[in-house]
């Protein structure tokens, strides 16, 4: 079905039709000239972001489910880097003339299959035409009370820097499609010699298009009575990450290589493609793991969370950000991972 025939009005009310709210702060959803939110007790947590086409994804290898999902994930994940709830999202989308109503609706298949799983009340959003491919642009609203809300500052001398899953696999995944797109594009006469084969690099391929943010990371957390004085997502790289906390906190840091937690499968690839691991893991970025740390007195309760390991520790600012290599080395952290311009 063409858009044309529906209409801007006709396809949201297509796509949205059988929403219906989960959460009790979401008064008014979709349907209106705006959503209506109550959150009488509790402190807001806003954030946006954009996905372009030829930047952030590529639909050569890009399924649009898995963009919806991943792109709620993305919103997802910065709510929880701050410790809260993620209740509501508004999605605007803005699509060229390639795209038909069946394009849309498996975006917005992924998009509800994401909010379904944590929790989040669809809530509004816009649709546009495109003369340049197409983009995405979500808000996401979520909730924690006061005492709960975890920013970049917090950090304190001594404090231990934590990390949640694995880093480098999305990143290596990336490397697998850029791989097998150059395949495809060099045989555009032979459709059979040109399929790919991801046999072994399965868990790569779902990291970089199926992420998933960690809110079991903050729900573990709290069962165990945890609070972290600081906390981030990795989206750009763990090197450019723990630069910003630093930089927000005042502080130094020392992350030793040998503690990075790595998937079999990426250190393979990695090997595969003549490329250090440990770079891949500092750098690499979309990994959606959680950075975090916590008071020298929650070592044993912070150790004792699943999939989440102690990785180095906050020093002093004139210290410096420093990589301790399994030889014992000593080199200052770069931020060398995704730059958005």
């Amino acid at each position: 079905m063409q858009i044309s025939e529906l209409g801007e009005f006709g396809l949201i009310d297509h796509l949205t039709k059988d929403i219906k709210p989960q959460n009790a702060s979401t008064v008014l959803g979709v349907g209106d000239d705006c959503a209506v939110l109550s959150y009488p007790a509790s402190q807001v947590l806003v954030t946006s972001d954009m996905l372009m086409e030829g930047i952030h994804f590529d639909l050569v290898y890009t399924p649009l489910k898995h963009l919806g999902y991943k792109a709620a994930m993305v919103n997802f994940s910065d709510i929880y880097a701050m410790n809260g709830h993620p209740r509501q999202l508004v999605v605007s989308i803005a699509v060229g003339r390639r795209f038909q109503v069946e394009h849309l609706e498996d975006i917005y298949a992924g998009l509800r299959l994401a909010c379904e799983r944590h929790g989040v009340d669809l809530v509004g959003g816009d649709t546009c035409s495109s003369m340049t491919g197409l983009a995405l642009s979500l808000t996401c609203i979520g909730e924690a009370k006061a005492e709960d809300v975890v920013r970049r500052d917090g950090a304190k001398v001594n404090d231990l820097i934590c990390v949640s899953g694995n880093l480098g696999a999305a990143y290596m995944g990336l490397q697998l499609m850029e791989r097998e797109k150059r395949v495809f594009e060099s045989k555009p006469n032979n459709a059979e010699a040109a399929q790919p084969d991801f046999s072994g690099h399965e868990y790569l391929i779902e990291r970089l298009l199926k992420p998933e943010a960690r809110k079991d990371i903050v729900e573990r957390l709290a069962k165990a009575g945890i609070r972290p004085t600081a906390m981030m997502d990795v989206s750009d790289g763990l090197s450019s990450e723990l630069l910003h906390l630093c930089k927000a906190s005042g502080c130094g840091c020392r992350l030793y290589e040998e503690r990075i937690p790595l998937d079999y499968q990426t250190a393979l690839c990695a090997e595969e493609f003549n490329m250090n691991v440990t770079t891949c893991a500092l750098n690499g970025g979309e990994d959606y793991e959680l950075v975090f740390t916590v008071p020298l007195t929650d070592h044993d309760k912070v150790s004792a969370i699943e999939d989440v390991k102690v990785i180095g520790a906050i020093t002093k600012p004139e210290l410096g950000q420093l990589l301790i290599t399994r030889d014992g080395q000593e080199f200052q952290l770069k931020a060398q991972g995704f730059k958005a311009f």
